[in-house]
């Protein structure tokens, strides 16, 4: 299938609050975003604007991400200066963000795109850092240092402890995920 036969089925599908995926040319079915994963997201960026009003905190942005499936990739949350996107349109150079979020959906396949497939396409495109927060595991995950098409520091905390975004002078609170978890 093409890429331009999905978007259009994918186009009518979201009309039903089906949302669909395309992965290696074939056609998924993914859960549509809960109101706790939409708050997950809007609590990174209230953090981030407090502590980095330089820096905004992106939902949805997409990004031009070679490795990853047909070479774009769309994050829950991207770090980057202010203006970083200006001008850019639907699918954005990655060369100046700074840190991508992603927030596990329940569904079987979050395991293999989120911790295994999208690090690992961040880590090849340079992008410093990789926030996971796992909502299976009540964890906070901070990958950073790509090097070779790999996260070279990797370090998972438990919600509630205190979690510093390397290099960015952002230190997340996380005790209010717990208000977010099932």
């Amino acid at each position: 299938m093409s890429l331009e036969a999905f978007e259009s089925i994918a186009e009518a599908a979201a009309l039903q609050d089906i949302a669909l995926e395309f992965i290696d040319g074939e056609i998924g079915v993914k859960p549509v975003p809960d109101g706790d994963h939409g708050q997950i997201i809007a609590w990174l960026q209230r953090i981030c604007l407090q502590q980095r009003p330089d820096l905004w905190l992106f939902a949805e942005q997409g990004l031009r991400i070679p490795s990853y499936e047909n070479g774009d990739a769309r994050p829950d949350g991207t770090l980057a200066p202010a203006e970083y996107f200006a001008g850019q349109g639907e699918w954005a150079d990655a060369g100046g963000v700074l840190l991508v979020a992603e927030v596990t959906s329940f569904d079987r396949r979050a395991d293999e795109r989120d911790r295994v497939k999208k690090p690992r396409a961040y880590a090849e495109s340079g992008i410093p850092g990789y926030l996971l927060v796992d909502r299976d595991s009540d964890t906070v995950t901070v990958h950073s240092e790509p090097v070779k098409g790999r996260y070279r520091e990797i370090r998972s905390y438990d919600y509630g402890e205190r979690v510093e975004l390397p290099g960015l002078g952002v230190v997340l609170d996380t005790e209010v995920l717990k208000n977010y978890s099932r």
